[in-house]
């Protein structure tokens, strides 16, 4: 993530803290996050060169009326900053930030095959107990890992598939 991105996500999370909205504003950034990587105009119009960042901001104020200030002025400085591309990054940082808060640990399950949710609830139960963390489950069907599990737990990687058993092997073998 670049490191812009880190300073307004940082920025605007402790705003949204000290003001008690963090909840709000969270929604709200995510909600904007996602109209703007939905609509291929509104990122035209974003990214032109033919409308001023007055304009740009102008229509934006108007796209997220009734949004906390907080949001809006974010919008502001990052549209006149020429910095909106870096919205979802921001949104990133922030969301991060908010799991931390409320100890929440994302984990991400990889494997061949689809788990079955009791599995797959048992994986979670037993990171969340190791971690003492709530813990926010993902799975994700990669038939490339060809069996084995990849565990994601927050930013830590438990890669036990056979894909990457075959590649550690292919590593010893070419260097022997």
């Amino acid at each position: 993530m670049d490191q812009i991105s880190r300073v307004y996500g940082r920025s605007l999370f402790e705003v949204a803290q000290e003001r008690d909205v963090v909840a709000e504003v969270r929604e709200q950034l995510g909600q904007i996050v996602d109209a703007l990587s939905g609509s291929r105009e509104l990122q035209l119009f974003l990214a032109s060169p033919q409308f001023s960042s007055q304009e740009k901001g102008d229509g934006m104020r108007r796209a997220i009326d009734g949004a906390d200030p907080i949001v809006a002025n974010l919008l502001d400085v990052m549209i006149e900053n020429q910095r909106l591309t870096l919205l979802p990054e921001v949104r990133n940082e922030f969301d991060a930030r908010y799991d931390d808060l409320h100890k929440v640990l994302p984990v991400r399950i990889s494997t061949a095959i689809e788990l079955d949710e009791e599995t797959t609830a048992r994986i979670g139960r037993q990171v969340g107990e190791g971690t003492g963390r709530e813990v926010q489950l993902t799975t994700e069907v990669d038939p490339d890992l060809i069996g084995g599990i990849v565990l994601r737990v927050g930013n830590q990687i438990l890669d036990a598939s056979i894909r990457q058993r075959l590649e550690n092997l292919r590593r010893q073998v070419a260097t022997a």
